[in-house]
């Protein structure tokens, strides 16, 4: 698939629910979370839901629910990930 191709989010977001993840929004926070529901407009609802900031944990949230306009990207978290330092 080339970079230009259009991709269609739904079943990228639908297959990582269920899953843990990574919200980056656009002013640099990212919560790492378990993704519970996506809705009709891309509004994403995280369970046991930490929260960083330049890589840093500052706190719990539990859940959140975050607007679709506010993030940046999302991805999966690899296993090896979620037990220790993030891979660069």
């Amino acid at each position: 698939m080339s970079s230009g191709t259009p991709l269609n989010p739904k079943p990228f977001l639908n297959a990582l629910t269920g899953k843990s993840v990574i919200v980056k929004l656009k002013w640099g926070l990212e919560y790492r979370g378990f993704l519970v529901s996506v809705d009709g407009y891309m509004n994403l609802q995280l369970a046991n839901t930490e929260e960083y900031v330049e890589g840093a944990l500052t706190g719990n949230l539990g859940e959140v629910l975050i607007r679709c306009n506010n993030v940046l990207y999302l991805r999966g978290v690899d296993e090896e990930e979620e037990d220790g330092e993030m891979k660069e």
